[in-house]
């Protein structure tokens, strides 16, 4: 098995072990790693800490190793994938019409294996734990049987909980294209955004609240926000709230609904504290897991070593310059502040970039969000905020400039590239 250890910046390296590397590029000495001898399908992570990674005095950081074979592998090329045959059509759902037609215009006409799997339970009404990877759909699988009961009962009402205020944002637009023309409406309640406008909508009462559980205790709290009469409560992204600290919230938020609410649990994971949720939270769930494997078969990923003399961020710079495939870039940093230095010093090279992170304001976040999808700027530099949920067509590139903390963080982070299908490539530097 191939071991390394992060470089400290303050020069030192420990130990390296592994295989001979194939060069990247003719004139650098950076190199990938043995692409042949490893698989990297494991379930659990693989990266283990000696420390937390904390800096040590002004510079330098406490080593960590990793074990590479968890960051190298080979895209299957020419392989036909399993082919998913759904036994059902979405015109086969006993959706109401409207909802059928507002689904065909967007195209929609085979679910995933997640949509096909989930919708039938929640349209029977059943609690749901639903396993999935990311960018499945899974979005999808839980709003069009939930907009359908709406449409059943306009006194229904749903609270869709996520952990980041991109996710909540995400799903919003992707309600109202499923609801449009339907008089059916919802609020998104996050943090950075103004509340006012957000209390001004609840006063409404709105049939979906879709936010996160900081914003939403927030919200309890100035007594605009009563969840005894919300019958139904989605948790996505269960695994990432619990990662992020928010199971306190949770657990407040959760013991105001009603008892006999309808919930539904989507998690990318399942850990034996995603478990314990589950039994606290859910009535006899329907579970459907549709996980096969940690990482898309579409993303070919590698690492970059960075020899002794070496820039890393010249390396990056090359890279984005003299390869016309590095077109869509998203790269991830440890450091709300390194990422946004790093987003300028790439401005200064005459890059195209820019960045997201939680010091941003939600404007200016959303602002780099939409160039960066509308391809106005080539490279998004983000932390780990934007690992989960963010469903970005076209990434051709995720580079891991820092080392994330822990295995599901890169898959999380990778996940943002090799969607639908795609082909798509992750370097990790090293």
């Amino acid at each position: 098995m191939a071991t390394t250890y992060i470089r400290r910046t303050d020069g030192r390296r420990a130990p390296q072990t592994g295989g001979r590397s194939s060069g990247y590029g003719r004139s650098s000495s950076h190199s990938y790693g043995n692409r042949s001898s490893f698989g990297g399908n494991s379930s659990r992570g693989s990266f283990s800490s000696h420390s937390q990674a904390r800096p040590k005095g002004k510079r330098g950081f406490q080593e960590m190793s990793i074990d590479l074979s968890k960051l190298i592998n080979k895209a299957v090329v020419g392989e036909a994938p399993e082919v998913f045959i759904p036994e059902h059509q979405f015109s086969d759902f006993a959706l109401d019409g409207r909802l059928k037609e507002n689904v065909a215009k967007k195209g929609y006409i085979t679910p995933t294996p997640i949509q096909d799997k989930s919708i039938p339970h929640v349209l029977d009404g059943e609690d749901i734990v639903g396993i999935a990877n990311t960018g499945t759909g899974k979005t999808a699988a839980f709003l069009l049987p939930l907009i359908d009961k709406v449409l059943n009962d306009r006194n229904e009402r749903a609270l869709i909980m996520v952990p980041t205020r991109e996710l909540a944002i995400q799903i919003e637009q992707e309600f109202y294209g499923f609801a449009k023309g339907l008089q059916i409406n919802a609020v998104c309640c996050v943090g950075g955004a103004g509340i006012e406008p957000q209390i001004r909508v609840l006063r409404r009462k709105p049939n979906f609240v879709i936010g996160t559980p900081g914003r939403l205790k927030d919200l309890m709290e100035r007594g605009e926000l009563e969840l005894s009469v919300f019958q139904t409560v989605v948790l996505d992204e269960a695994d990432r709230m619990l990662d992020m600290g928010f199971i306190p919230d949770m657990r407040f938020i959760m013991a105001k609904m009603s008892k006999k609410r309808h919930t539904l649990f989507f998690s990318a994971t399942l850990s034996r504290e995603i478990e314990g949720l589950i039994g606290e939270f859910l009535n006899k769930p329907a579970r459907v897991s549709v996980k096969t494997r940690d990482t898309a078969r579409t993303i070919d990923q590698d690492v970059i070593r960075v020899g002794n003399g070496e820039s890393k961020f010249e390396i990056l710079v090359g890279m984005l310059k003299n390869d016309p495939t590095f077109s869509k870039v998203l790269v991830f940093g440890r450091t709300k502040h390194g990422v946004e230095r790093l987003a300028k010093d790439l401005g200064s090279r005459g890059i195209r970039a820019d960045s997201i992170h939680g010091d941003k304001t939600h404007g200016r976040r959303q602002k780099a969000l939409g160039l960066f999808k509308q391809d106005h700027v080539q490279v998004l530099v983000a932390t780990d905020v934007a690992a989960r949920g963010l469903d970005i067509s076209g990434v051709s590139h995720v580079i891991n400039y820092d080392l994330p903390s822990t295995y599901e963080d890169y898959t999380h982070r990778i996940g943002r590239t090799g969607r639908a299908g795609l082909a798509g490539k992750a370097l990790t530097f090293i």
